[in-house]
């Protein structure tokens, strides 16, 4: 390796990268053997070079871009139009196959998961929480979206926080407290935690087991999905069932040079973005750059002709089990056209200035009336909130409220749950309403 083969300037964010790609190959693995139909989200959106990576090793890539070929000339352009002007961006982006979520407005992970979720009884959504985006206020209120989800009629969101400890310059607050009152805290949001940890090793003389970590998660995966799937068969339980999620707690960049001048650099801050951004400055450098690169052994993943070697990439699902090729994450494929009413009919009269009393949101609420009415299947409002507020509240003419949580019974204090507590509440339910009520 020489300078000439190192960019200029190279960006991108690696720290949160090799917990992505541990995550994606476990899933596919989980994937291939259950059939599962599963959206990956990754609330960590600047971990992008590992998504479109992903999705060139499964195919998806170069099915969608034909010129991104699976040899030397197609890893080239590949990696040429990377954070680049005329080429991709270095977050996870509309054009990555598989993409629903951008990641670099942090925040809207779980949101998004929750929304790719509802209606969508068989699918799986992996959302993937990075430890400094669930400092955000968005995120730490988008927890309590599973009291919105109906396990009948909903998928499933599968929360996997990902503690890698740093921010770009700092410490996150949820690796720095105790376990224990880490795990209160996901109990209290209504979540059953379950926790995987690989070491920090990165010290002189440290060594990870990555067969022990892969065969350790391995496990626990499939008891998640396990009781995933059983709480999906329980059609007839009448509480809110405690969703799983993951603790996923790893060193930051790992895998990684593990000190750069002597400075700690995987399991710190220094892992966050580039950590060899110099790399073309000085020999030192590109020299740890070089053995680094082949500590990941690529010639024994790929061929001469840069394909990957076909026992590995058998491992990945096929067709549109591919996390990379998921339909729900092309709404171009599943998009159904809404039957609008006409606005013009909803119109309000004014004769003159003034003349006329009216409200422009109620308005708006009698025309989302028959949108609801139109399109009885494909059409939600999520206002958990503001819907009466807003003036919007004649919707429920046409449909009942959806909760998860406790409520009480209209005529006392007392304490109703699950289904049984619908059908006592609003007794029009109708059949696809499932938990849908109007208490």
């Amino acid at each position: 390796m020489t300078r000439d083969d190192v960019k200029p300037r190279l960006l991108g964010h690696w720290g949160t990268t090799p917990g992505l790609n541990f995550l994606y190959a476990h899933l596919n693995r989980a994937i291939a053997q259950r059939e599962q139909s599963t959206v990956y989200v990754t609330g960590p959106g600047h971990g992008g070079p590992g998504l479109v990576a992903n999705a060139y090793l499964d195919g998806t890539y170069s099915e969608t871009y034909p010129d991104i070929t699976q040899d030397v000339e197609g890893l080239r352009r590949l990696f040429r139009q990377f954070s680049f002007p005329g080429g991709i961006p270095s977050h996870v982006a509309p054009e990555t196959p598989g993409s629903i979520h951008e990641g670099g407005e942090l925040g809207y992970a779980l949101s998004h998961a929750y929304g790719a979720a509802f209606d969508n009884p068989d699918l799986l959504v992996v959302a993937v929480v990075g430890d400094g985006e669930a400092e955000t206020g968005a995120l730490a209120t988008s927890w309590h979206s599973n009291k919105f989800l109906n396990p009948a009629h909903d998928g499933v969101v599968l929360p996997i926080l990902h503690l890698n400890g740093y921010k770009i310059a700092n410490p996150t607050v949820l690796a720095r407290i105790p376990e224990d009152e880490l795990r209160a805290l996901m109990i209290g949001y209504g979540y059953r935690p379950y926790f995987f940890e690989v070491p920090d090793t990165s010290g002189p003389g440290g060594a990870t087991d990555h067969a022990d970590a892969h065969r350790r998660f391995a496990v626990l995966l499939d008891e998640v999905l396990d009781e995933i799937a059983a709480i999906k068969s329980r059609t007839d339980d009448e509480d809110r069932p405690a969703w799983p999620m993951i603790v996923f707690r790893t060193p930051k960049g790992w895998t990684g040079p593990a000190y750069i001048d002597g400075k700690k650099t995987t399991g710190s801050w220094r892992a966050h973005q580039v950590p060899l951004a110099s790399a073309r400055d000085t020999p030192e450098h590109l020299q740890v750059l070089a053995d680094w690169l082949a500590s990941y052994r690529a010639d024994e993943l790929f061929d001469a002709d840069g394909k990957l070697d076909p026992r590995i990439a058998a491992l990945a699902p096929e067709g549109q089990l591919r996390m990379s090729d998921n339909p729900h994450t092309n709404g171009g494929l599943l998009l159904k056209d809404l039957r609008l009413p006409d606005f013009r009919t909803f119109a309000v009269d004014v004769p003159a200035p003034g003349a006329t009393v009216a409200e422009a949101t109620r308005v708006l609420g009698q025309w989302l009336t028959e949108v609801i009415r139109l399109n009885p299947d494909n059409f939600r409002i999520f206002g958990p909130d503001e819907t009466a507020s807003n003036r919007l509240q004649s919707v429920f003419d046409v449909t009942d409220k959806q909760w998860d949580a406790e409520f009480l019974s209209p005529r006392s204090t007392n304490i109703w749950r699950g289904r049984a507590g619908w059908s006592r509440c609003s007794p029009n339910i109708s059949a696809r309403a499932g938990w849908r009520g109007t208490c």
